[in-house]
């Protein structure tokens, strides 16, 4: 007999996957809108088409597409939940664990992006990614993970079947732009559920694929959602051995989830700018400048005759009419908003006052080196931030993020980067919270792509990416806070006012790497590289339930990551009057690892003075006591709900 027979339904509640709650919750909200569209808790697609009137025909309509060899599959690849993969929290590669909200993952950044999505839906403000070019050198991530754990375990996450993770796409393959955009489409398919509804991506490319980009992105985004294809002028000398012309730019292409609710905060305006606002008149409304007031083509109503202070008559130049009608016009004279020169003999200006004027400059889609640096400029301060070593090729400049993540970000925003590269995004984040007094956080993901044994950084002893990224945030991060402390030190009690205290500057961050499940899917075997000895360490109910190696606080991560209202820096607490493995997560969240579970745990954790809206225990604590667990559950209930007057509901792993 199954144990669970005869057992009320919704009372023993699994963990679903990262993906099953956001699942359900559609299929319901579906049903509620078009009832004729589910059927026994299955959506039909056709019910789903024919309800809005999109009828399948015999014959195909031909219709303008986007396709490419293999796009099939990488929609299912997006849409593809991840099964037996974690986030392991590495303390020792952590910098100020305790205090940080900023966050390093160490893994392939599909695999990375879905375990972030239950977590972190609709979180992130905006996204800043650099990802591989497709020169026909560049590596490509080649995205297979139906294969076996053994498999996997082989190569990490980092070689194909031939001992290669990341390969060549060479420009003789007849699948060069295909496989670039498998590679490309499911993880920006994935990352848009990221986004806030008011959140925008940011992706630099060059001319090789800059067409092919916008076209996926009009698709997965939406092609009303496009905000601008900015220029950056990434060098400022011709190559002369190039044949034909020396490229000089790069692309920016900006998307925005929605962007009816997307708001651009616009650049600071510079001492240029207002510089060109004087006050002549010493008009007490403070500087102004003048603009023109006639405009074109020409409305008819606005077409008059104006006479200066001096007498002259003034008609609007051929074709062109005033901006405002004469009834207008006569108010703002009154008003002193036109201006006739000093001598009254001019042709009539509206005057704008500097006090009136946005406190910001909307951006052009054109930017210069001189505004935002260049990749040589870019590549001397990362040199010198490593002491003269000679650490990536091709870095993005930290004013050129420090714009993307000023123009579309809060001061409080999440900042993501699937693709970071050396942590440019990083550097970024912490030196405009430095500048603005922001508390911005970043979350940086990046595949620990091996360093050619050539190169300087792996002479230095960075072995891959990832280590050269974490390093250079630990260096930048201590560097901007050096040369904050200076200028606070040195600025008047007025001044400190309206700067970052050095103390508050979050110059930490979180490792997390991609590993395995802690939790047992299947009964194993003794798995490769763990001993006789280390599983007989393992108590019986812990080798049971969870892999070799695991850590209770590796467990409540991976817990965590199944709540789409918790994230990865919310406190965790050792509720050590409860018992030895049971842990309070972000105050609503409590997992007990209890290998036993007593009456007396019970009622401490239903008397808990918090607002708990998960209560995580295992099966195992029960063994076969059915009677146990269920009369558990009934209990716990009772006291939540005597206790704060809500329903508890409790799940298991």
């Amino acid at each position: 007999m199954n144990k669970f027979e005869k057992v009320p339904e919704g009372v023993f509640n699994k963990v679903e996957h990262n993906k099953q709650e956001f699942i359900n919750k559609f299929i319901d909200d579906l049903e509620g809108l078009f009832p004729e569209t589910v059927k026994d808790g299955i959506v039909d697609f056709q019910a789903l088409l024919d309800r809005f009137g999109e009828y399948e025909e015999s014959n195909k309509i031909e219709k303008y597409n986007m396709t490419w060899v293999g796009k099939r599959q990488a929609i299912k690849e997006a849409d593809k939940d991840i099964v037996g993969r974690t986030l392991k929290y590495v303390e020792e590669d952590s910098k100020n664990p305790e205090t940080t909200e900023n966050i390093y993952i160490e893994g392939d950044n599909l695999e990375v992006l879905k375990l972030l999505r239950q977590s972190y839906y609709g979180k992130i403000k905006m996204i800043y990614i650099d990802p591989p070019y497709n020169t026909g050198n560049d590596f490509v991530y080649k995205d297979d993970f139906t294969i076996t754990e053994e498999e996997y375990a082989k190569y990490s996450g980092e070689v194909d079947e031939h001992g290669e993770r990341l390969v060549k796409n060479s420009k003789d393959s007849g699948r060069y732009h295909s496989d670039w955009l498998n590679m490309m489409y499911p993880r920006l398919k994935v990352a848009r559920d990221l986004l806030t509804d008011d959140g925008v991506i940011f992706i630099s490319i060059d001319d090789n694929e800059v067409h092919n980009m916008r076209k996926i992105c009009d698709e997965i985004f939406g092609q009303k959602n496009f905000v601008g294809n900015i220029i950056w002028e990434r060098a400022f000398a011709p190559v002369n051995l190039k044949k034909h012309f020396s490229e000089s730019h790069d692309y920016i292409c900006v998307y925005a989830k929605n962007k009816e609710k997307t708001i651009c905060n616009g650049l600071p305006r510079d001492m240029e700018a207002d510089s060109r606002y004087s006050n002549p008149d010493n008009d007490p409304r403070g500087p102004w400048t003048s603009g023109d007031l006639s405009v074109g083509p020409a409305v008819e109503k606005n077409i008059y005759e104006i006479i200066t202070p001096s007498g002259r008559k003034v008609l609007p130049p051929k074709g062109r009419s005033w901006r405002i009608s004469k009834e207008k016009f006569e108010e703002e004279v009154k008003e002193n908003r036109v201006w006739f020169g000093e001598d009254g003999n001019n042709v009539p200006r509206t005057k704008r006052f500097l006090s009136e004027v946005k406190s910001s400059i909307t951006p052009m889609t054109i930017w210069k080196y001189t505004e935002v640096g260049h990749s040589q400029d870019a590549s001397k301060k990362l040199k010198e931030l490593f002491d003269g070593d000679y650490m990536f090729d091709y870095p993005k400049s930290v004013p050129l993020i420090k714009r993307c993540i000023e123009l579309y970000s809060n001061k409080d925003s999440i900042i993501l980067d699937f693709f970071s590269g050396s942590a440019t995004t990083a550097h970024a984040v912490m030196d405009l919270n430095a500048e603005d007094g922001g508390n911005r956080k970043y979350i940086m993901v990046q595949l620990p792509e091996p360093t050619d044994e050539k190169s300087e950084a792996y002479k230095a002893g960075y072995k891959n990416i990832c280590e050269i990224g974490k390093e250079r945030i630990r260096r930048a991060g201590d560097k901007i806070k050096e040369e904050l402390k200076e200028k606070y030190n040195s600025a008047n009690e007025e001044e400190r006012k309206s700067m970052k205290n050095p103390e508050d500057l979050d110059i930490g961050f979180k490792v997390f790497k991609v590993e395995d499940t802690n939790l047992k899917l299947v009964k194993d075997t003794v798995k490769e590289g763990i001993s006789m000895e280390e599983h007989k360490a393992i108590s019986p109910k812990d080798n049971k339930d969870f892999n070799p190696h695991f850590t209770d606080i590796d467990v409540v991560y991976e817990m965590m990551l199944k709540r789409q209202d918790i994230d990865l820096n919310e406190e965790i607490i050792l509720l050590d009057d409860i018992g030895e493995r049971t842990y309070l997560v972000g105050y609503t969240m409590l997992i007990c690892l209890e290998e036993e579970v007593t009456e007396e745990m019970v009622e401490k954790i239903g008397s808990l003075d918090v607002d708990l809206s998960w209560i995580i225990m295992r099966d195992s604590a029960f063994g076969n006591n059915i009677n146990l667990k269920l009369n558990t559950v009934n209990k716990l209930r009772t006291i939540v709900k005597e206790n704060h007057r809500k329903e508890q509901k409790i799940y298991w792993i």
